[in-house]
C-alpha cells in the first residue's frame, strides 16, 4: 500500500465512489457517510457517483442520495447503463434497436446515445443488453434468449453477481446473467467495474484529473481502478472484510485501506518493510513461515495516530482509526502469497493487537 502525508481529499481532485456499501446500503445511509463526503467536499474534492446497478437513472440516484443527507446532482452520477450505451453507440448506426433486458435507467442511457430500445426478438433488435432490474421476469428473458440465439450481440452492464443489502448479500445482475448463458451457452460483454469502459465513462463524465476510485468490493472496483492506472480506496462499511482482503490477488489490492469514507479527510501511512518485517506507522507484523505476528502497542504505549485529518476546508490534527495493524498485516499476508504461502494463523504479542485481531474476525486460518 502507498502512502499519502497530506488527506486523499486534498491530493485528488475527484473521489469516484461506489454507491452500494459505500455511500449506502440498499436505500439505508452508511452512517456517517453524508458527514465525511461533505467534509471533502469543503476541501475541495469533487465527487462523482459511480455505480454498476443500471436500474435507477441518474435523476432516481441523485434522489437517493438526497434522501440519505447527500446532496447531488444528475451530472454528478455515473452508471453501467451509460457506459454500456457508450459502448454500443460506438459500434451500431444512429437509431439501431436494441433489445432492452432491465429498466428505465437503461431505457434512458440508450435514448441519450441515440439508439432505440426494443423490448421484443421479432423486432430484429441490433444488439440485446441487460442490465440489474429486480422486477425481471421470465417473459424478459425468453426474448432475450431468442435474440441471442439468433446471433445478435449481447451486453451486459456488469457481472456482479451480488448487490449489498441490509440483509445480507442478494443476487445482481450477474447471476440474472447466468441464466441467460445456461440457457443460450453464450457468454457477453461486460461494461461495469471492473471493465475500463466504466472508468473512462467516470472521468470523462467528471473531467477528472487525478482521481482516487473509492469502492467497497475487490472485485469490480479495486480491480477496475487497477485495470485502469488508478490509485484505489477500499472501505469496510460493505461486502469486503478483512479476511478476504488479506487473500486479495494482486488485481484486487487497492493502494488505501479506511473504515469508511472518512478515510478520505486524513493521511495514510506508507506500508514498507523489507524480508520478514512489515511495518505501518507503529504496527509491526513478522512473518514466521506461515504464521502472522502483530504487533500495534507503539514503544512508549501511547496511541497511534498518523496523518493529518480535514475540519471543514483547513487540515491539522491528526487521526487515528485502528487499522494500520491490518495495513500491516495485509502487505505480509500478501507477500507470504506471492511466495506460494499460505496464512495459517494470525497472533497478536500485545493486548491490542490481539483485540485488533479479534475485532477484524482474524483469529483464525484465513487459508
Amino acid at each position: 500500500m502507498i502512502g499519502s502525508q497530506q488527506p486523499l481529499a486534498t491530493r485528488y481532485d475527484v473521489a469516484l465512489l461506489d454507491l452500494d456499501g459505500v455511500v449506502y446500503l440498499g436505500e439505508q445511509p452508511v452512517v456517517g457517510a453524508a458527514q465525511s463526503l461533505a467534509s471533502a467536499r469543503q476541501a475541495g474534492m469533487r465527487l462523482a457517483f459511480v455505480t454498476n446497478n443500471a436500474s435507477r437513472t441518474p435523476d432516481q440516484v441523485a434522489e437517493l442520495l438526497h434522501r440519505v443527507g447527500v446532496p447531488a446532482t444528475a451530472d454528478e452520477v455515473v452508471n453501467s447503463a451509460q457506459a454500456a450505451a457508450h459502448y454500443l453507440a460506438d459500434r451500431l448506426p444512429a437509431g439501431a434497436p436494441v433489445l432492452v433486458l432491465g429498466t428505465t435507467g437503461l431505457i434512458d442511457a440508450l435514448v441519450e446515445r441515440g439508439l432505440k430500445p426494443v423490448f421484443s426478438a421479432e423486432e430484429q433488435p441490433a444488439a440485446v443488453v441487460q442490465g440489474f432490474f429486480p422486477g425481471l421476469d421470465w417473459h424478459a428473458l425468453a426474448e432475450g434468449a431468442v435474440a441471442i440465439g439468433r446471433g445478435v450481440p449481447w451486453l451486459a452492464t456488469n457481472l456482479d453477481a451480488t448487490v449489498p443489502s441490509p440483509r445480507g448479500p442478494l443476487p445482481g445482475n450477474g447471476s440474472l446473467v447466468a441464466a441467460l448463458r445456461h440457457a443460450t451457452g453464450r457468454t457477453p460483454a461486460a461494461t461495469g467495474k471492473p471493465d475500463p469502459a466504466m472508468h473512462a465513462e467516470s472521468v470523462e463524465r467528471s473531467r477528472a484529473r487525478h482521481p482516487i476510485v473509492v469502492g467497497d468490493r475487490l472485485d469490480t472496483d479495486i480491480e477496475g481502478a487497477r485495470r485502469a492506472s488508478c490509485d484505489s480506496l477500499l472501505v469496510l462499511s460493505g461486502v469486503t472484510d478483512a479476511a478476504k482482503l488479506l487473500s486479495a490477488r494482486p488485481l484486487h489490492r487497492p493502494d488505501y485501506v479506511g473504515r469508511d469514507v472518512s478515510a478520505l479527510l486524513h493521511g495514510h501511512p506508507e506500508v514498507t518493510g523489507t524480508g520478514e518485517l512489515v511495518s505501518c506507522g507503529s504496527a509491526r507484523v513478522r512473518i514466521s513461515g506461515t504464521d502472522l505476528r502483530l504487533s500495534v502497542q507503539p514503544p512508549d504505549g501511547g496511541a497511534e495516530v498518523h496523518g493529518a485529518e480535514v475540519h471543514g476546508a483547513g487540515v491539522g490534527g491528526t487521526e487515528q482509526d485502528g487499522l494500520n495493524g491490518l495495513r500491516a498485516l495485509a502487505e505480509a499476508s500478501w507477500r507470504l502469497h506471492d511466495a506460494g504461502g499460505t496464512v495459517r494463523r494470525i497472533t497478536g504479542t500485545d493486548a491490542a493487537a490481539t483485540r485488533l485481531i479479534e475485532q477484524l474476525g482474524l483469529g483464525h486460518a484465513t487459508g
